[in-house]
């Protein structure tokens, strides 16, 4: 059957350029600390590349989790980069930037005249990444409505144009992203539970930079050599007094906010470094704040919390939850 060998070669050829790929990240890990678009080289990160090294081949759903400015995005470019899909289209979606009424006709797009002003059929982002990926950041930020309408996409593979009666296919990864905890997203009623199990089949957060603090070496190089290349400036490094700051404070807003500090930092220097002077007032990390006791309440609450974190797991299953406890059934 020349048809079905054609299908296999092509499979067999995708399959290898991936695992290239795949080698050629390892490398740069070993020897770069990077993984793609990320950069790190602590154990906390490690983990994110390995679950993205195991997520990315597979259609599965991936949902990430983390702070804003902690690169969730970059994260999400990763996956399609280390799968087929790779030269298929990329198309992320910010579901709180776009005003709620809008929200479905970008997402399902509409035909002319669905409602007022659709002067023309307009295709919605699912038909734009058809044979690729969509990123859904912010998913939290979705209406339950919509969310009921995205959840039959996930179970089907089809839908329709807002006005329209007929029913679209489309080859759509799915990953999404919101800044809050996920399982308590779900408990506050922000994110249906039932897009919830859909969307977690492969779960990843990404840790923010004040649990990684051994990580900024590396990040600052890598954002001195981006604005070397954007700016064309001579700056190659960080004094030690700028890097004592950098390392003190607690960095609320994550990577991006070390990236807007250091750009500022640069742009204000002359000379061949970035120097205590150039950096804007930063806060010093806050202490943790540990609790005077411990009383039996505290301790049954973190119980019951570990329990309906590892329920949401398992997806309800008792005896899949048990196990990732260490307890009996």
């Amino acid at each position: 059957d020349i048809g079905r060998l054609r299908v296999l070669v092509e499979k067999a050829l995708e399959r290898g350029a991936v695992l290239k790929e795949v080698r050629l990240l390892r490398h740069q890990v070993r020897h770069l600390g990077r993984f793609g678009r990320l950069v790190g080289d602590t154990r906390a990160i490690k983990e994110v590349y390995r679950l993205l090294e195991l997520s990315a081949p597979s259609t599965a759903p991936v949902f990430i989790w983390g702070e804003s400015g902690t690169g969730k995005e970059l994260a999400a470019r990763t996956i399609p980069e280390l799968s087929p899909r790779k030269q298929g289209p990329f198309v992320p979606i910010n579901c709180a930037a776009i005003p709620e009424t809008l929200l479905e006709s970008e997402i399902f797009g509409h035909e002319k005249g669905a409602f007022t002003g659709a002067t023309e059929r307009r295709m919605g982002c699912f038909e734009l990444a058809d044979s690729g990926t969509i990123f859904l950041d912010e998913v939290a930020e979705m209406k339950v409505s919509t969310q009921a309408k995205f959840l039959r996409i996930l179970q089907e593979g089809s839908f329709r144009r807002l006005g329209g009666a007929k029913e679209i296919r489309v080859d759509v990864r799915v990953v999404a992203a919101t800044n809050k905890d996920p399982a308590q997203a779900v408990q506050d009623g922000l994110i249906r539970e039932d897009l919830y199990y859909r969307l977690n089949v492969f779960s990843l957060h990404l840790p923010p930079l004040r649990e990684r603090h051994e990580d900024l070496p590396l990040l600052i190089r890598s954002f001195l050599e981006e604005f070397k290349e954007k700016y064309g400036t001579a700056v190659r490094s960080v004094d030690a007094g700028a890097l004592a700051l950098l390392t003190k404070h607690d960095w609320p807003g994550n990577v991006r906010e070390l990236r807007n500090v250091l750009e500022r930092a640069l742009l204000f220097s002359g000379g061949p470094s970035v120097t205590e002077d150039h950096l804007p007032p930063l806060a010093p990390r806050r202490p943790r704040p540990l609790p005077d006791s411990l009383v039996p309440e505290t301790l049954e609450a973190t119980q019951r919390r570990q329990i309906e974190l590892a329920m949401v797991e398992a997806r309800g299953r008792v005896d899949r939850a048990a196990p990732l406890l260490g307890l009996p059934r």
